[in-house]
């Protein structure tokens, strides 16, 4: 395998080569326009797009919502980082690093800003007390394998995924690297759970709801269309997982929510009550 690429001394960025989002993607930070965030009647205010990150969060809280907890009630407002609404004043004022999703917690005398979908699912659980078990042991358990999804999830996404499948070429060794790393992580996961129900024990947790939109949209065939290339029948403990997940009614209604692609039933941009979701999923 060869390449006729030399790194120069000093790296410059050249626009021209960003593939699918040159027109946003920069070497720096900060806002780019001033426009302040929309703000719905809900304490909770989440800004965000239906990737495996934004999925995470509108799963959470539409599973808190089944349990009852009100407290959950949530606008979720899109943003369309195609169109670099990330780099907007008000969304960097939440997410200073300009990444979705971005979530603003009202309901206190002073808003709390929190960034970073595992730290958001963190702070969901810590708020309203599901989904993380309290024992130290159990709580370590999920602990780990949600910071094992933060530090795995890259390597799915921005490796596997942009090289195999938003790329502008495709190169031979990016790809074989990447599709090495992922099949690493999916026989851990599959391993794991040849010996739990869920990944961190018998009990669902934010372990779960973290790694799902990842892993289990790809071995279900959902994202990057890479199931077969993948052979994801190879790990059948991760297909029976993500089968069981995906039948729960508040990760059907949470995987729609700030989603501008794919079928009617599973489209909807803006999510204020339960109601908009009622009348998504009642389309098909």
């Amino acid at each position: 395998m060869t390449t006729t690429y030399t790194p120069p001394k000093v790296w410059t960025w050249d626009q021209e080569n960003g593939g699918q989002w040159a027109s946003i993607n920069r070497p720096d930070s900060g806002a780019r326009y001033e426009q302040a965030l929309p703000v719905g009647k809900h304490p909770l205010q989440l800004y965000s797009l239906a990737t495996p990150n934004g999925q995470k969060i509108t799963i959470m809280l539409e599973e808190l919502l089944a349990l009852g907890v009100t407290g959950a009630e949530y606008d979720a407002h899109l943003i369309r980082i195609s169109e670099a609404e990330q780099f907007s004043s008000g969304f960097v004022e939440v997410n200073p690093n300009s990444k979705i999703p971005a979530l603003v917690d009202n309901s206190g005398d002073l808003p709390i800003n929190v960034f970073e979908s595992g730290a958001i699912l963190l702070y969901l659980a810590e708020k309203f007390g599901h989904f993380l078990p309290t024992t130290l042991a159990e709580r370590t358990k999920t602990l780990n394998w949600l910071f094992w999804l933060q530090g795995a999830a890259p390597y799915l996404g921005g490796g596997f995924g942009h090289f195999y499948a938003y790329a502008p070429e495709k190169f031979e060794y990016p790809i074989n690297r990447f599709t090495m790393e992922a099949k690493r992580q999916l026989d851990v996961l599959d391993k794991q759970l040849a010996k739990h129900t869920y990944v961190a024990g018998e009990t669902y947790t934010i372990a779960d709801i973290a790694i799902w939109p990842w892993y289990g949209n790809v071995v279900l065939g959902l994202a990057y269309n890479a199931a077969e290339f993948l052979n994801v029948e190879q790990y059948p403990n991760v297909m029976r997982w993500a089968k069981l997940i995906a039948s729960r009614d508040a990760v059907k209604r949470g995987r729609i929510v700030n989603r501008t692609w794919g079928e009617e039933h599973e489209q909807l941009t803006q999510r204020h009550s339960s109601a908009d979701i009622d009348a998504v999923l009642n389309k098909v």
